[in-house]
């Protein structure tokens, strides 16, 4: 199914219906892995624990955990300047962050990739499972982290979707990483919850707010700087965009 579903294929979330879109969601590799690799962990987790509370606590404190892992990474990796200065971190960065900033609307790379992501999960949420419940602390952990991984990529999609969710809280959600991606990039770093943007001061409730950004499709990597470093603008094929692409637009922006 995912084979036929996503090789060598293309998915516009602008002209995907929501029915369409949890059939591409559920048939990604990495969705799958995230689903199957978290029942593994839970039923690991309950058959070696030794205590209900420390189970319960390993699970609460890596949900707690995860949106603040992901705003520190979203805001000082993802975001910054590091990745695309040299030549071996220029692919990931490309891969992970900035193909998804210069078109928000192309689901293939809206997904993290694997090789990235899951470390990344484990060593968020495992090593303080552990320190409260050890092993079955661990694994409960990283169940609890990979199913919140599923959650937040569904509403990810979600709010880059031609789609109006009915729900108020989903429509504020969506309203405000559509700002993050279409306003001002330096903000608005969270998926589900901006508590931690809140925190930091880099939430915003309205456009009005900030200034529009200049480089909120290119963050920050623009047609000068990609001459100073090419390595990311080489694998692209053409200059760093500073607008969305056209439809059927491949060449330079």
């Amino acid at each position: 199914m995912f084979m036929k579903t996503w090789k060598g294929r293309s998915f516009d979330l602008g002209r995907m219906s929501l029915r369409e879109l949890t059939v591409a969601y559920f048939t990604y590799y990495a969705i799958q892995a995230y689903l199957a690799l978290g029942v593994v962990a839970t039923v690991l987790a309950l058959w070696l624990a030794t205590s209900a509370l420390a189970i319960v606590a390993s699970v609460v404190s890596a949900i707690v955990l995860y949106p603040v892992v992901w705003y520190l990474l979203h805001r000082f990796v993802l975001h910054g300047e590091y990745l695309y200065r040299w030549s071996v971190t220029a692919p990931i960065w490309k891969r992970i962050h900035f193909d998804h900033h210069q078109d928000p609307h192309k689901l293939e790379v809206l997904f993290g990739a694997l090789h990235t992501t899951l470390p990344t999960i484990v060593l968020a949420t495992a090593p303080v499972g552990y320190l409260i419940g050890g092993p079955s602390g661990a694994l409960a952990a990283l169940a609890a982290g990979l199913f919140t991984t599923c959650v937040y990529e569904f509403v990810h999609c979600i709010q880059h979707l031609n789609f109006t969710p009915q729900n108020k809280i989903l429509r504020r959600m969506k309203d405000k990483h559509l700002m993050h991606h279409f306003h001002h990039e330096d903000g608005n770093y969270g998926i589900t919850t901006f508590a931690v943007d809140k925190l930091f001061g880099t939430n915003y409730e309205r456009a009005t707010e900030v200034p529009r950004s200049e480089h909120v499709f290119n963050l920050g990597y623009d047609v000068e700087m990609s001459k100073q470093y090419p390595w990311v603008a080489e694998l692209t094929g053409h200059p760093p965009r500073s607008r969305p692409p056209k439809r059927g637009e491949t060449a330079e922006a």
